[in-house]
């Protein structure tokens, strides 16, 4: 298996790459003196980098495809072998608490760690006022982004499979969504999620303690349009223009790296790694959206809390009739047909 997971991991990948242009080379030439008119350029100064030239490579890097594709596989496999998987995964269930402590101490080191990579962005760029303008078309489009998710599609989605408006439904959440917005943790969130649910929409509580805790550790619908987006943005301030495969690939990405992001927040951060790499731009260009994650993450969790909530309510619709036909005694458990009785007390007879 590990001689697997190296052939996946390190492979030659299309990688797209800015070429500088050679000053020295193009002295006398037609094309500086048309940059210097265009752009009143000075001595030894660079034109903007949508003047470069554009190639690909194949370089040494890393498949996230296939590693996240592996992964899933792997976890199925896993599920199937039942106790004879569970060395395995007790395994990577302790390889993973591990990779959260070392978060959590990289997350108090963090804030200086950031100051340095905002400052040498803002040192690199020429006008910071177009930069500016930049990050706030980006704001904006991620926001319009995640309420049209949010608030057409999910809801959408919702009545055309339960033939019930929403409206109420998504109203009596409002408590979660706020909650949601002040911790920017879906994690966090769980109990006032569950609260709204069981008392104001009158969820079984059988769907909301099966499908809610999957849902903030897998459904991160919100983080998922998010990276998207916000690769696509890093590309084009770095001046490359992504064909529609990479598009693609990049939205691919970022719903398989969104299932692994942790409920914590500024989460997404992590996985955004993964789908920059599948572009072939580097880890460092995250600072160009830094200045504006903390307020973005917020919006995301809450979009993220809200979806699981719709998940919860479509799974109790579509299964009112299976949930009616199992009655809840006095102690919470769940009373079986008597003839199920009969067999497990012959079954403890014979123990």
């Amino acid at each position: 298996m590990v001689v697997v997971v190296v052939v996946m991991v390190e492979v030659f990948m299309h990688k797209t790459v800015i070429v500088e242009p050679n000053l020295k080379e193009l002295e006398n030439t037609t094309k500086l003196q048309d940059w210097i008119k265009k752009y009143n350029l000075t001595e030894n100064e660079l034109p903007p980098k949508e003047e470069w030239e554009i190639t690909s490579e194949y370089a040494r890097a890393m498949n996230i495809m296939g590693l996240v594709s592996f992964a899933t596989f792997l976890g199925l496999a896993l599920s199937t072998l039942g106790p004879r998987g569970k060395p395995l995964l007790d395994f990577f269930q302790s390889l993973s608490d591990c990779s959260m402590v070392i978060t959590s101490w990289l997350i108090w080191i963090s804030p200086i760690g950031i100051l340095f990579l905002v400052a040498s962005m803002m040192i690199e760029m020429k006008d910071f006022s177009v930069m500016l303008g930049q990050l706030g078309m980006y704001f904006l489009t991620v926001v319009i982004g995640i309420f049209l998710h949010g608030f057409v599609t999910l809801p959408l989605i919702y009545t055309a499979l339960t033939r019930k408006l929403p409206f109420r439904f998504l109203a009596n959440m409002g408590q979660a969504y706020i909650t949601a917005f002040a911790t920017a943790s879906s994690s966090g969130t769980l109990p006032v999620t569950f609260q709204c649910l069981e008392e104001k929409n009158k969820i079984d509580m059988r769907v909301t303690r099966f499908v809610i805790p999957i849902g903030a550790t897998i459904n991160m619908d919100g983080t998922a349009l998010y990276e998207a987006v916000a690769a696509i943005f890093i590309a084009q301030v770095r001046g490359l223009a992504l064909s529609i495969g990479q598009v693609v690939a990049i939205s691919i990405t970022a719903t398989a790296a969104a299932i692994g992001a942790a409920g914590i927040p500024q989460a997404g951060l992590v996985t955004m790694v993964m789908v920059l790499d599948v572009v072939g731009l580097p880890a460092e260009d995250m600072t160009l959206i830094i200045a504006v994650d903390w307020l973005l993450d917020r919006f995301r969790t809450m979009i993220n809390v809200l979806g699981d909530s719709i998940g919860a309510g479509l799974v109790y619709e579509l299964s009112k009739k299976e949930l009616e036909q199992m009655s809840i005694n006095a102690n919470g458990d769940v009373d079986r047909p008597s003839n199920e009785i009969c067999m497990d007390a012959v079954e403890s007879s014979k123990m």
